[in-house]
């Protein structure tokens, strides 16, 4: 796979708010940083990172802005969007996506966003019962 190819699968992933699809995109001994917390490791760590914010939102859409793929690296400049309760909450991010092409799978991810930011636009609202069943 190409790496394009591999982000683009991962971001579908996302896309889909299935958390354990999410994991499927990392080798067994990645770690995923929301720097500054600490990574994640494995898929099933990854899955457990992202299912409160998934399951949580209605929709979800990770806008690429500006995007660089090497050999076994990418960078993506990103607007993540997440829709919960009817409300749309964006935040601005970049990542830093390290690659095995032969496996097709992600190693490690970075990504770098200000927490402030993020806080201050989201609050409490992932700590809040959710008005659905998924």
């Amino acid at each position: 796979m190409t790496s394009e190819e591999i982000v683009r699968r991962f971001l579908d992933a996302v896309h889909s708010r299935d958390p354990a699809r999410v994991a499927a995109c990392f080798t067994s001994d990645a770690s995923y940083a929301n720097v500054p917390h600490p990574p994640a490791s494995g898929p099933e760590g990854v899955r457990a990172m992202f299912a409160p914010i998934l399951d949580r939102s209605e929709r979800v859409r990770w806008d690429i802005v500006s995007e660089c793929y090497g050999t076994h690296r990418a960078w993506l400049e990103r607007v993540d969007r997440f829709w919960i309760d009817g409300q749309e909450y964006a935040i601005e991010c970049n990542g830093v996506y390290e690659l095995d092409r032969d496996r097709g799978l992600i190693t490690e991810v970075r990504d770098y966003v200000d927490v402030g930011v993020w806080r201050a636009r989201l609050g409490d609202v992932l700590a809040a019962t959710p008005d659905r069943a998924r």
